[in-house]
């Protein structure tokens, strides 16, 4: 059996957390001995692993400029501090600062994984948790597999870090029977208007995610006469920033905060379109969850969408990332004859390339692989 460390800062609500869950509760059980540890308790998505998963967390509490304060002491300081057991593989399952932890590791009979979800761009931003690029650079050199969740992102961070081996595209895990099944359960705290289109965006409140650009194109389609609805489902820093510029625009009544939901698949099934006005993303959840439900999608292209959607449009319409090429790209789906219908039946086929079983089985072969090596 293989003894196998995933190492994640929270299981907070975001993305990354959520597909860890998903992939742990469903690897063999006979052939993988499990355990999860977070640096910091308290997260969410907690509750979600199952009874056979391990779990263990460094901190109760998140506290202030933790990034900074693990820079003041070195990654094999760390490793010993936090790692206590010998595992066959750690897999650092976000970038940062258990990335730098796990490259502390000393135990030449530990194989080491770091799971990249994000494109980066700059050194500057992937050494962010680091002391500096070189000390990043160092560290993700000594992993034996780097795992990015789509091709952008693996171009995006072997762009960075010219040293990095062994780097391979595995797509999120997500419940696709769970997400059907939960799409059809009732909503009772929010009121879908049938006489116009609903369309909805998931995500934590954070700059990152564009909502800001998003509530700008809501007011702009308004005013030019194309009345619709938007909910945005996840909580974040950003939220009294958000709600001001809604109450400003005076927007209250069309554009609404719903907060965190453990479902929000029932919000987006219900939706008539599934919109992402991200900054940038890895391989977006909420978008390949919208997928499954059968709910067209409208994005700005980041990381992952022409994977998902295809390169012309084929599953979803993918516009340039700005402003104007984003409210164009919802006018045409909001205005053009039959176009939410046909996608529609797109989406739900195209959510079917996802299957839970299909990313798994990648998954643990990639283990497999590692443990011969």
């Amino acid at each position: 059996m293989i003894k196998i460390l995933f190492f994640i800062p929270t299981l907070a609500h975001g993305g990354a957390e959520k597909v860890l869950v998903n992939l742990v509760n469903n690897m063999d059980k006979t052939k993988f001995d499990i355990t999860v540890q977070t640096l910091f308790a308290g997260g969410v998505n907690e509750k979600f692993l199952n009874r056979d998963i391990k779990y263990k967390y460094c901190y109760k509490k998140q506290f202030r400029g933790n990034s900074k304060y693990f820079c003041l002491f070195s990654p094999e300081h760390l490793y010993k501090k936090f790692i206590k057991e010998h595992y066959d593989i750690i897999v650092s399952y976000l970038e940062g600062p258990t990335a730098r932890i796990t490259a502390g590791c000393t135990d030449k009979g530990t194989k080491l994984v770091s799971w990249i979800h994000v494109e980066q761009h700059t050194k500057e931003t992937a050494s962010y948790s680091f002391k500096n690029y070189d000390e990043a650079k160092l560290c993700y050199g000594k992993f034996d597999k780097i795992i990015c969740v789509s091709e952008y992102v693996k171009i995006d961070f072997g762009n960075i870090f010219d040293n990095v081996k062994n780097m391979e595209v595995l797509y999120n895990t997500i419940e696709t029977d769970q997400i059907i099944a939960k799409a059809e359960e009732p909503i009772d705290d929010y009121s879908f208007d049938k006489t116009v289109k609903t369309l909805v965006a998931v995500g934590t409140l954070k700059k990152s995610k564009g909502f800001d650009k998003l509530i700008r194109i809501h007011k702009r389609l308004l005013d030019d006469g194309f009345l619709h609805n938007i909910i945005v489902l996840g909580q974040g820093p950003e939220k009294d920033t958000l709600l001001k510029m809604i109450s400003e625009l005076n927007i209250k009544e069309s554009f609404k905060l719903l907060g965190y939901n453990t479902n929000p698949y029932k919000y987006i099934k219900n939706s008539d379109m599934f919109v992402c006005s991200s900054v940038a993303e890895g391989f977006s959840t909420a978008a390949t969850e919208a997928l499954v439900v059968g709910t067209p999608v409208v994005t700005v292209e980041v990381s992952g969408m022409k994977e998902m959607l295809g390169k012309n449009n084929e599953y979803g319409i993918i516009t340039e990332n700005n402003e104007d090429a984003l409210y164009e790209g919802i006018k045409k789906m909001l205005t053009t004859s039959g176009m939410l219908e046909d996608y529609a039946k797109r989406a739900k086929e195209r959510g079917k390339k996802f299957s839970k079983e299909k990313t798994v089985s990648a998954a643990e072969e990639m283990f497999f692989s590692l443990v011969k090596c």
